[in-house]
């Protein structure tokens, strides 16, 4: 995997929007190791536990503090980097936090992405641009069989909604602008529920387990029976790797919607998830309480894998048991006197060396 990946990123220019985040941060670590030369577009991190912070990111990238929603900023530092492939993962990413500021996630979501490809299509340096969204993206009827690429838009709470526009303006500046100027092919991914060693966000329940523990408190589970594609920050992130390489290196016929998820038997509940975690941690008190009154949230949601594991050759590495012990080991490390982004690309070495290890089979997908 990386030798792959290596050819098509290194020394290769690359602007992540959002890598102070979570995803945003580990994509530009493992960006970093293979050879590129990583920019970032971000507001400062919020936390000094955020890994962008704890990996000392700002020492290793270059990187500008801005608003994704501020369009002059951002197209002058398109101009001024002239990259050639371009992630956005600028957003407003949290459900419960949609519902107490509807307005800026929209906002931020939203119009986020008409900037960033308002920027890309204006860009001629940029040859692969994708925007990461969310499986919360799909118009969601608690269907047990997993969505797919060509399933309607949707979404009830606001977070939700914004993520289904934003795939739609994918998909309008793509008719309307990518796929009539072969100067750069664009793409969307859709994944969520990722977890691992670095997220500290308000309201996700592994931060919020983790703070638990620090505080030696009790965690209340407001929704443990609700199906999640739970996943490991690193498997996400190897499918935005490998599609952006594939639409650099065959154009817009990659274009469109790809999903990243688990195999169908890896969607596991909160409950058992937590549960799982506590086992291999050796420690957390948890109590699952479904009694108050909770904002909506989805119970099932699954994702479609098949359309990446034909076309793009790829497939989840880790078992449910592997997620659960990468993500505590993440969390581990940061207590100790390690090098924290050493451990970081360590991980994505083992990663990669798992990988290789696994053959692919189509058949283990299972819808």
């Amino acid at each position: 995997m990386q030798k792959l990946l290596y050819k098509t990123y290194n020394r290769k220019k690359v602007l992540i929007t959002g890598d102070t985040g979570f995803k945003g941060s580990w994509l530009a670590i493992w960006l970093k190791q293979l050879g590129a030369e990583v920019y970032g577009y971000a507001l400062p991190p919020k936390r000094k536990e955020d890994n962008y912070a704890n990996c000392k990111l700002q020492e290793k990238i270059h990187h500008l503090n801005g608003d994704i929603r501020d369009l002059n900023k951002l197209k002058n530092y398109f101009e001024d980097v002239e990259p050639e492939f371009a992630f956005h993962l600028a957003a407003q990413p949290i459900v419960l936090e949609s519902y107490k500021n509807p307005h800026y996630t929209f906002e931020t979501n939203i119009m986020g992405t008409v900037n960033f490809f308002e920027v890309v299509r204006n860009t001629p340096s940029v040859k692969v641009a994708v925007n990461i969204t969310s499986d919360k993206c799909y118009k969601n009827n608690e269907c047990v069989l997993g969505y797919k690429e060509n399933d309607p838009m949707g979404g009830k709470d606001p977070y939700s909604a914004s993520k289904g526009c934003s795939e739609l303006i994918t998909n309008s500046y793509n008719n309307s602008f990518f796929n009539k100027n072969l100067h750069c092919s664009i793409a969307s991914a859709r994944a969520g529920n990722v977890i691992g060693g670095g997220d500290w966000a308000d309201y996700r329940i592994i931060p919020d387990f983790f703070r638990a523990i620090k505080k030696n408190e009790k965690l209340i589970i407001r929704n443990p029976y609700a199906t999640r594609p739970w996943q490991y920050v690193l498997e996400p992130l190897s499918g935005y790797l490998h599609l952006a390489s594939k639409l650099y290196s065959d154009g817009n016929k990659y274009s469109g919607g790809w999903n990243f998820g688990p195999l169908g038997q890896v969607n596991y509940k909160v409950s058992e998830l937590i549960e799982a975690i506590i086992k291999y941690y050796g420690k957390g008190n948890v109590v699952f309480d479904r009694s108050s009154e909770k904002l909506y949230e989805a119970n099932v949601l699954n994702l479609d894998i098949s359309k990446a594991m034909r076309f793009l050759e790829w497939k989840p590495v880790l078992s449910f048991e592997e997620l659960v012990e990468y993500t505590v080991e993440g969390y581990l490390v940061e207590s100790t006197e390690s090098d924290i982004y050493e451990e970081r690309v360590k991980q994505i070495e083992n990663y990669c060396l798992s990988a290789k290890a696994k053959i692919f089979t189509f058949d283990e997908v299972n819808i």
